[in-house]
């Protein structure tokens, strides 16, 4: 039996996709850390919260925008909703890596089947895998990351919890006279938990293009600078993992921003039609009325400052835990 096989079979053992995702989920909770303040600002402006408007559609907003969050909150009003990403990160970041192992050992299971095709495959799949088990603690992140505490203190409400946003979705849509009632809103009432997955078809449709096209950069850029010869290659380095990571993050945050933000608008939609799902159409609509085609990329010099370091730092830290826990 070769040793090219004998890898393989070690790739699809159990072992390996634990120590895998266990590398993985540390790996996502240590770049989300980094980047916390950074995501509660685009947050805000991709969903349009009024608050911080005005700061939107410059380099020197974002700046200003985290100085406000600072002024009316302090630290913590800057990693507001981060506890609901540490509690959703590990598992979406364990399961997106391990689920790329075991995807692309499947779809190539010998270098004669290494397409870029087949790396964009495997990295859509496995992103569309971890959104399918994670998305609810994703939309209550986003919850608690719109919510600023200048509106609150308007309306008489306190900075959100993890457990106070849940029960604000779940209750959402409540409506006292049964005429008024939409179809949507009773389907909400039968079966509340489809509440907390509003906007998850943008959600799945938009990580095809961006896990696709982040592993495929990935895994092209590390075949062509480090390429195996007779079985053989040279690992990269924690910095060349690093370089290879923010280029793969700022392809893929390029060509899958649209839909982020179309996602956002529709994660934040129970907010302001709590009766009903906020359809693809009618979202499109609405941000390309605030702002025309600009509209798809508000926030998107924010999204680079993010996910650039994000993605460098969570492809280094998995590549490095994977070397620790010995696979």
């Amino acid at each position: 039996m070769s040793s090219t096989v004998s890898h393989q079979r070690d790739k699809r053992s159990l072992d390996y996709a634990i120590r895998s995702g266990i590398a993985g989920g540390l790996a996502g909770c240590l770049a989300k850390t980094a980047v916390a303040p950074l995501d509660r600002v685009k947050i805000l402006f991709q969903a349009s919260n009024p608050d911080f408007q005005k700061y939107a559609g410059t380099w020197t907003g974002a700046y200003r925008a985290g100085l406000a969050i600072y002024r009316d909150g302090g630290a913590r009003g800057l990693l507001q909703g981060h506890s609901a990403t540490l509690l959703r990160i590990f598992p979406y970041a364990a399961i997106k890596f391990m689920a790329y192992d075991q995807w692309r050992v499947l779809l190539i299971p010998n270098r004669d089947k290494e397409t870029n095709f087949r790396r964009f495959t495997a990295g859509a799949l496995a992103g569309m895998t971890s959104v399918t088990f994670t998305y609810p603690l994703e939309l209550v992140r986003v919850r608690m990351a719109f919510h600023s505490r200048l509106s609150s203190h308007s309306a008489g409400q306190t900075r959100p919890s993890f457990l106070r946003a849940m029960r604000v979705i779940y209750n959402e849509g409540s409506m006292p006279s049964p005429a008024t009632r939409t179809t949507t809103a009773q389907i909400f009432e039968r079966f509340p938990v489809l509440k907390f997955y509003r906007g998850f078809t943008v959600t799945m449709v938009g990580m095809i293009p961006y896990a696709g096209t982040a592993f495929l950069t990935w895994d092209f850029l590390r075949a062509h600078f480090f390429p195996v010869i007779d079985d053989h290659s040279k690992q990269p380095n924690p910095l060349a993992n690093l370089a290879i990571g923010a280029v793969s993050g700022a392809i893929s945050q390029t060509v899958s921003y649209p839909f982020e933000v179309v996602r956002r608008r529709m994660q934040v939609g129970g907010l302001t039609r709590p009766d009903r799902w906020l359809r693809w159409g009618e979202t499109v609509r609405a941000v390309y009325a605030s702002g025309g085609w600009r509209g798809f990329y508000v926030g998107l010099g924010i999204g680079y400052l993010k996910i650039i370091p994000m993605t460098a730092i969570s492809f280094a830290v998995w590549q490095g835990g994977k070397s620790l826990l010995g696979v």
